[in-house]
């Protein structure tokens, strides 16, 4: 086993930090020098990538957002690599600034292996044609849904998202899979309530994700289409929380998540 800390700094151009703040990129281990860009870091020797746990896929990942991050101001990545043995691996990041830290991930990888394979899960409903494709915003590539998710009207706490991603290398369908599932569980926790949607966030409600979580069950590639299937089961105390899985179009389950966020309205008037 071979332990240790990886940094380097970064800057990121969008209007925050979080969600670039951490990456599934495989943790690397050559400490020859550093490359990195805004959330993924990885040491490299002469050009050539190399990895802290060869042959080990990332199997889950846990962040913590601890404030918010300054997206004027470069982050700093440190990756601390706690194990590496001959099945799994585990290691922490930390996203600094000037104020300190801004998320923490836990991240743990594992050897595919093979064995007995099942899944119980409901069937995917088929493909909504182009005329329901949707701009979602921050999602920068093509998604398509038949709900809204910012009804005025009060609906149940679930949404579906078909998504498909640009042509990208094998291995960054993980990270692109996370970042697409942290950005729509909190509009599916508001839409029972009538009258309130995400654009209100600031005016009639304050939101911010405090954790963030994602199992990869299998491999898959970035480039197909991917059904997010969500719902919120329960908003309370100021907290919503939000589960769902990422399904292919043949409906193998490839993914699941689950999120808490703060979602705090002001007290009614006594």
């Amino acid at each position: 086993m071979n332990s240790g800390t990886t940094s380097c700094t970064a800057s990121t151009s969008r209007g925050t930090t979080r969600r670039r703040a951490l990456s599934t990129r495989r943790a690397t281990n050559d400490s020859a020098t550093t490359g990195c860009s805004a959330g993924s870091c990885w040491p490299s020797s002469s050009g050539r990538r190399s990895s802290a746990a060869p042959g080990k896929n990332v199997k889950s990942l846990h962040a913590l957002f601890t404030r918010a991050g300054r997206p004027e101001e470069p982050v700093r990545y440190e990756v601390l690599r706690h194990h590496d043995g001959g099945s799994f691996a585990a290691s922490t990041v930390v996203a600094r600034q000037a104020r300190g830290v801004v998320a923490t991930a836990s991240v743990s990888l594992h050897v595919p292996e093979d064995g007995p394979a099942r899944q119980t899960v409901p069937a995917v409903p088929g493909l909504p044609g182009p005329e329901h494709r949707r701009d979602l915003h921050p999602i920068p590539w093509e998604t398509r849904t038949t709900a809204d998710l910012d009804t005025p009207a009060s609906e149940p706490p679930e949404f579906e998202l078909w998504m498909r991603c640009p042509a990208a290398e094998p291995d960054l369908a993980p990270a692109l899979t996370a970042y697409a599932t942290d950005l729509t569980l909190i509009g599916t926790a508001l839409r029972p309530l009538a009258g309130v949607t995400q654009h209100d966030s600031g005016t009639a409600f304050t939101s911010a994700v405090t954790s963030h979580t994602v199992w990869f069950h299998r491999s898959f590639g970035a480039d197909g289409w991917l059904l997010l299937l969500q719902h919120n089961p329960v908003l309370a105390h100021g907290r919503c929380f939000g589960r769902g899985d990422v399904l292919t179009e043949d409906g193998t389950l490839v993914a699941s998540y689950a999120q808490e966020a703060l979602l705090r309205f002001p007290p009614e008037p006594g």
